[in-house]
């Protein structure tokens, strides 16, 4: 009767340490998809202002502005402005 219980004992230890272990497996793997999708978040936000630059450096070439005016509004170097100069 004893073994019995004491097996009862193990099993109810052993599925509540399986239980956490699999919350906490749930809890990293939601953890680890938020930051995913922040990071992700952040990567879009950073590649939108990067093309606004851009589109607004090439309408300051097009107006004929000057690369150090562009460098200037835009905040993008003057390697940059003249590549755009090369491709328009």
């Amino acid at each position: 009767m004893n073994r019995i219980i004491e097996s009862k004992e193990g099993l109810a230890v052993a599925g509540e340490v399986l239980m956490s272990i699999s919350k906490d497996e749930r809890e990293r793997a939601i953890f680890r998809s938020r930051r995913i999708a922040l990071a992700d978040q952040e990567s879009n936000r950073i590649t939108l202002i990067r093309n606004e630059r851009l589109t607004i450096a090439r309408n300051l070439l097009k107006a004929g502005d000057s690369a150090d005016k562009i460098t200037m509004v835009t905040g993008l170097t003057h390697a940059e402005v003249e590549a755009l100069r090369a491709d328009t």
